[in-house]
């Protein structure tokens, strides 16, 4: 009897890990993560882990903002209780044979391809490197994804790619051939390399156009940030043109809560905007970030510049549709969750380490 009841247990035992394993690891994904120590991508691999997929971050560490901020989210991610699921790699998408190199080490399943240089005022300047990054960066991540036999990619495209329009809400049906900066046309580039792969080798792509995404862990070089940093430290803001300019500010949990659903539903080419798809004037998403500091902020306007676009509004309609997107955080909300985060993470970090 002792003999029979020590093999029921056991038989027990085997079964609770069985069920286990088909309920959290059968459908678990090796996902690569390109720009994974960013502020999106970081985000994105939080989440993965979080479910129980394993994540192969590619990040070249570039200085286009504070290199510390990006070691300062590998930290944040290696404290998660499933960290030993994170391998990193300290690469440049458009190294070929470095590329070559991980893909033949880890064999991903999916790919969330967010690396890329970001921000319409520095590609002005310096779009030899947009190019580079965003166009043949993207092109070494199809070729991979070729080679490999990766079925499936997300991208992250951009508002940008509307360029500079007075109307709204956007569309992804409109028109975008008219691009106002390198960067915008870079990433409309991508859109239509993506569609390529798409037509020659069956690789499905969702393009998601991102509407100025924020939150904690936010790029320091965005609006969000810069107002929020200069009000609470009672430093000038730059304001361009009269305030009158409109923004679709999303929140970083929405936007991930669209990449995930994206990399679970392959679609074969779609091009789809992630937003809130409330926007809201310059001037009173200033007023806004006043009334949760708790100061005035220091105003400073200077004229537009050709590259800046006066609106940016979202129809969020396919993504509903398509993603069973739905966002969930006002800006009001939004804003007071990041500005929890900036008082007890950043303004308490050491400058220096930040501008490393």
């Amino acid at each position: 009897m002792r003999k029979g009841g020590e093999m029921k247990k056991q038989r027990g035992i085997l079964f609770f890990y069985l069920l286990f394993f088909l309920i959290f690891c059968v459908d678990a994904k090796k996902i690569f993560v390109t720009g994974g120590a960013g502020f999106i991508g970081s985000h994105v691999v939080d989440a993965l882990l979080e479910r129980g997929d394993s994540v192969v971050i590619i990040d070249n560490f570039n200085d286009a903002y504070p290199v510390g901020l990006k070691y300062s989210n590998i930290s944040e991610i290696k404290k998660k209780k499933r960290h030993t699921d994170v391998k990193i790699y300290v690469a440049d998408i458009c190294d070929i044979k470095q590329m070559e190199y991980i893909f033949e080490q880890e064999q991903p399943d999916l790919i969330c391809h967010l690396a890329a240089r970001a921000g319409v005022r520095v590609s002005i300047n310096d779009p030899y490197e947009y190019i580079r990054s965003n166009i043949t960066g993207t092109l070494t991540v199809f070729e991979m994804a070729r080679k490999f036999h990766v079925g499936h990619i997300v991208c992250a495209s951009s508002s940008s790619v509307y360029g500079v329009r007075e109307d709204g809400p956007f569309y992804e049906t409109d028109s975008i051939e008219q691009q106002s900066s390198p960067y915008g046309m870079t990433k409309h580039a991508g859109e239509l390399l993506s569609y390529v792969y798409y037509h020659l080798f069956n690789i499905s792509v969702t393009n998601l156009r991102f509407f100025t995404v924020y939150g904690p862990r936010g790029r320091t070089d965005m609006a969000p940030f810069i107002f929020m940093d200069s009000i609470h430290r009672e430093l000038p803001i730059t304001v361009y043109g009269d305030g009158s300019a409109v923004r679709d500010f999303t929140y970083i949990d929405d936007i991930v809560q669209g990449i995930l659903k994206a990399l679970d539903n392959p679609l074969g080419y779609e091009n789809i905007n992630l937003a809130r798809g409330e926007p809201i004037v310059l001037s009173d998403f200033i007023k806004t970030l006043e009334g949760i500091i708790g100061k005035k902020a220091i105003i400073e306007h200077k004229k537009k510049f050709a590259g800046d676009v006066p609106n940016t509004h979202a129809s969020i309609d396919k993504a509903r549709s398509l993603l069973d997107y739905n966002p969930r955080v006002s800006i009001a909300d939004g804003l007071r969750m990041m500005y929890e985060w900036y008082k007890s993470y950043y303004a308490m970090m050491d400058v220096a380490i930040m501008q490393e």
